[in-house]
């Protein structure tokens, strides 16, 4: 009989240690059929080689309308924000982006952005980044101690990727309260549902702001996306609003978590912070160590079996629910040696932080750059930094899809 684990994915008590209990799933039922919020069956993947599969094979979709019956998408749309317009465009309003969406949509969204974000031109704006990250280092740098999501973690990326799309930075505070929103009720339909108005009100945000944008169209991301609206079969206005969401939230989360985990990594590991300060040269390595060892993302965005298949001799079902643990398969000694070692100098690093295939994280080298910005400059300047807490003290963010702390109080 398959072995039944106590996992709540939500919980933010469980994100401080997970990996003992991903641990047992791995050995001994490693593609796991469990109950989801929502009252929801699917499969937890937590193996490295299963994982990989999955964030690679077509037959594993991001889009569930494909796979639904006209009844169960009127079923489905409940648990998602409803108003005078039409269901379908609302119940899917963040979805109808490139992460939500299988080819030929998926190929078709994400060659509008694609070329914006190739590590050439993702380098130029590594000047800007510093001078961000000064800025706020400046602001705390007398004070002697400092929150590094609130004062470095979270301001440094939303800074960045408000600049990329032509943003107005006094708006840059409102999106907070929003992502969070999304995020920590990402794959939970019962808290979705409690936080619909706020959902409404940001996308509500964003159509006044691409509104405004299009009365002055100027030399920014936002601005080439709507011209390609303009072109008429290229990108509809429900794709503009989901992609121009996407690219704030994801632009900004994933980096948010990768600096302060990191930051955190490295302070209850303390040789491994003196040996990177001792060798900067090691800060890329490290950076792919901290989205190996505590990476930003619990899970991979959700998909749906398109058709049976069998995985590690499991029969998955066309339309099962699957969520890919990359936390999990990050840990897999399979995959990696002594993986529950911190090791800035380890050599070899597949880790899935970024996911896999087709779905492979646009903003990686956006992330990576701020990421090594920001801890190399944090160590730079901050020779004394130290936990200003015990480690068991820090709160997890809720939600299956992140890994992120709420703060992070240090001393320097």
């Amino acid at each position: 009989m398959t072995q039944q684990f106590a996992i709540n994915l939500h919980s933010p008590d469980f994100k401080a240690d997970p990996y003992p209990v991903f641990a047992r799933v791995r050995s001994d039922d490693p593609v796991h059929l469990t109950e989801f919020p929502g009252n929801r069956q699917g499969w937890m993947i937590t193996r490295y080689e299963e994982a990989e599969k999955v964030l690679r094979d077509p037959r594993f979709i991001k889009d569930q309308r494909h796979v639904l019956t006209p009844e169960q998408l009127q079923q489905l749309q409940q648990h998602y924000p409803v108003s005078d317009a039409p269901k379908q465009e609302q119940a899917f309003a963040f979805s109808n982006n490139m992460l939500g969406s299988d080819p030929p949509d998926h190929t078709r969204l994400r060659s509008l952005v694609s070329l914006s974000f190739t590590p050439r031109l993702i380098e130029q704006w590594r000047e800007r980044i510093q001078a961000i990250t000064n800025e706020l280092l400046d602001a705390v740098q007398e004070k002697g101690k400092m929150d590094i999501v609130n004062d470095l973690a979270f301001p440094l990326p939303l800074m960045v990727i408000t600049e990329m799309l032509g943003i107005p930075p006094e708006d840059s505070g409102k999106f907070r309260a929003w992502s969070n929103s999304v995020i920590e009720a990402s794959g939970n339909p019962e808290a979705f549902q409690k936080r619909r108005g706020e959902v409404i009100e940001f996308r509500e945000y964003l159509r006044f702001l691409i509104n405004e944008k299009r009365k002055q169209l100027a030399d920014d991301l936002m601005s080439l996306l709507i011209r390609n609206e303009e072109d008429g079969d290229k990108l509809s206005e429900g794709e503009l609003i989901a992609m121009v969401f996407l690219l704030l939230v994801a632009g900004h989360e994933t980096t948010v978590n990768l600096i302060s985990n990191g930051a955190l990594a490295l302070m209850t590991h303390p040789e491994q912070m003196q040996a990177l300060r001792e060798h900067p040269e090691l800060l890329k390595s490290a950076i792919e160590e901290f989205l190996r060892f505590h990476g930003p993302l619990m899970t991979a965005t959700q998909r749906w079996a398109a058709e049976d298949v069998e995985l590690a001799g499991k029969l998955i079902r066309k339309n099962d629910y699957v969520v890919i643990i990359l936390a999990s398969a990050n840990h897999d000694p399979a995959a990696f040696h002594n993986p529950d070692d911190l090791d800035i100098t380890r050599s070899s690093n597949p880790h899935l932080a970024f996911g896999k295939g087709i779905h492979y994280c646009l903003g990686a080298p956006l992330a990576r750059l701020e990421g090594q910005v920001a801890i190399g400059t944090l160590l730079q300047r901050m020779p004394q930094l130290q936990l200003a807490v015990d480690a068991k003290e820090l709160v997890w963010r809720p939600g299956a899809l992140i890994m992120g702390l709420r703060s992070l109080p240090v001393t320097f």
